[in-house]
């Protein structure tokens, strides 16, 4: 059985990982016969969104992996312990957290700075040749890891022109691509699909996030 590493972001589209889109990897994975070995970083949020105001809430402080928890259902790895050598794969949902939390894509653009477990761990994954999928937004954070690497994959996050141009600023080949539908690089075996960068609903997302996860299988069996 494949063991597929989902890093997540937080809890939430605004803040954190899109919830729908890591479920949707989470049931897909499940459907494949693979076992989902879920991880965040151990680092506080960089803001809090009241998702009905869809404005900063007051508060205290959250943290990237307890908020995490709730959609791992409690199973889930301080990111700064899991090794390329536990799993198969790792995948990346999307959500203003891959980009907040995971990276600052969000406040810097091409200029943007990855945390360091998230940069090491991809590291390892492709230097071992190991597939990668990245939904929604997250391409735009494997665009910086991958450039420093010199790799240069094809990435999607659909069609915005501003972060397409981003990513290609960073190091990627960003392609344009169908929210059904996913970009797979066999050459760095990286898999990206648009997801709510494009989706107006659960079933088509989910359809393009299937798809990326049976690809992301197929690329671990050829490891």
């Amino acid at each position: 059985m494949k063991t597929i590493g989902v890093c997540l972001s937080g809890c939430g589209v605004f803040d954190g990982s899109e919830i729908h889109e890591a479920v949707c990897t989470l049931l897909a994975i499940d459907q494949a016969g693979a076992k989902a070995l879920c991880c965040a970083p151990n680092t506080p949020q960089v803001e809090v969104i009241d998702h009905v105001k869809k404005q900063p809430a007051g508060g205290p402080a959250r943290n990237v992996l307890v908020e995490s928890a709730r959609i791992a259902r409690g199973e889930i790895a301080d990111l700064s312990t899991v090794k390329a050598s536990q799993i198969d794969a790792l995948i990346f949902p999307g959500g203003f957290g891959a980009a907040k939390n995971l990276c600052d894509f969000a406040s810097k653009g091409a200029a943007c700075t990855v945390h360091p477990d998230v940069e090491r761990l991809t590291g390892e994954l492709l230097k071992a040749r190991k597939p990668v999928g990245a939904i929604c937004i997250a391409p735009a954070m494997l665009a910086r890891i991958v450039g420093k690497l010199d790799l240069h994959p094809k990435l999607t996050i659909g069609s915005d022109r501003q972060t397409a141009d981003a990513i290609n600023k960073m190091g990627g080949q960003h392609c344009d691509c169908p929210v059904r539908e996913i970009i797979v690089d066999e050459r760095h075996k990286i898999v990206s699909t648009p997801a709510y960068m494009l989706g107006r609903g659960p079933a088509e997302v989910f359809e393009g996030i299937g798809k990326l996860v049976a690809e992301v299988i197929r690329l671990a069996d050829a490891t």
